[in-house]
């Protein structure tokens, strides 16, 4: 079972029946869902991932202390760690008073401030730029089963997109660095008999163009580990995922090296293509570096435009 449904399910069985009979004075202010941190939360979850960090729980939003004072979040924490031990055959996890645990009691603004250094999720653009994607993934995946005031899904909705600039000033420097290690050094560092080198080039080449196609999503690109199984889920050039997968899983012998150069060509052709579908390059060339500036000049606040075009990397 995956983790979502198994969280869903242990909170309408014993959650919601637990805050309604114990805490009905506040249950309109605890937005109620499982996001963050861990495979479950992306859907990501399967067989293997149950040998850690997997159980019946979830996650209990509250408002800050002005709005649900510490001695009523300790009671609901009680409350919440005295739900059933096992549900469905997974057994909770033992509670830990250090920290780290993904599920129980959290303050809203705390959630988000671990997530992108801000409790209301209002970034600066330089802000922006520094918050690592995968963090920001983790601060809007997930399902959210109940949220009354809307506190928290208003911000998980702010969050959810990267201001266009922002997007574009990544996707400039994605592109520049696609261009250079595909369309450029993988061909010439074997030219130097360099296969170490090239294979290098071809693994900057996929981890640039993924984040290019997430980019073009509009969407985070999450933990690296989690990267190819997020982007089988994509709307946009999710078709590119076997060819990808072989630019860094095969060797660089005389065929399979042809086969990888046409491939990297291809999926650069694919990437230019959508980026000139949405009418982010003026650039007619096949050259991801030519769109990169392109790209680049499309940025409408001249500050982020100026900054150097791989600042965003």
């Amino acid at each position: 079972m995956k983790g979502l449904e198994l969280s869903e399910k242990f909170y309408n069985e014993f959650g919601a029946p637990m805050i309604r009979s114990q805490f009905s004075a506040i249950e309109n202010m605890i937005a109620v869902g499982l996001c963050g941190s861990g495979s479950e939360c992306f859907g990501f979850d399967d067989e293997i991932s149950a040998d850690h960090d997997f159980e019946p729980g979830f996650c209990m939003f509250i408002p800050d202390e002005e709005i649900i004072d510490r001695k009523t979040a300790f009671a609901l924490e009680k409350a919440y760690n005295a739900l059933p031990k096992e549900f469905m055959g997974y057994k909770r996890s033992i509670i830990n008073p250090v920290g780290g645990r993904r599920t129980g009691v959290i303050r809203i603004g705390d959630f988000f401030k671990a997530k992108t250094g801000s409790e209301s999720g209002i970034l600066s653009a330089s802000e922006w730029f520094s918050v690592p994607e995968h963090s920001l993934a983790e601060a809007v995946n997930g399902k959210i089963f109940r949220d009354d005031l809307g506190m928290l899904s208003e911000i998980r909705s702010h969050l959810s997109k990267m201001p266009e600039n922002v997007r574009l000033k990544k996707l400039a420097g994605n592109l520049l660095l696609t261009g250079q290690s595909g369309q450029y050094n993988y061909s010439r560092c074997l030219s130097h008999k360099e296969t170490a080198a090239a294979q290098l080039a071809a693994f900057e080449f996929v981890h640039s163009a993924l984040r290019c196609i997430f980019l073009l999503n509009s969407a985070y690109m999450p933990y690296y580990k989690w990267s190819f199984r997020a982007l089988k889920q994509l709307p946009l050039l999710s078709y590119l995922y076997g060819e990808l997968e072989y630019l860094i899983s095969s060797g660089n012998g005389e065929d399979e090296a042809k086969k990888k150069t046409e491939i990297i060509e291809k999926i650069c052709a694919a990437i230019i293509s959508e980026v000139k579908k949405q009418g982010l390059s003026d650039y007619t060339g096949d050259s991801a570096e030519g769109h990169a500036y392109s790209v680049n000049n499309k940025i409408t606040d001249s500050e982020i435009r100026n900054l150097h075009i791989l600042f965003a990397v």
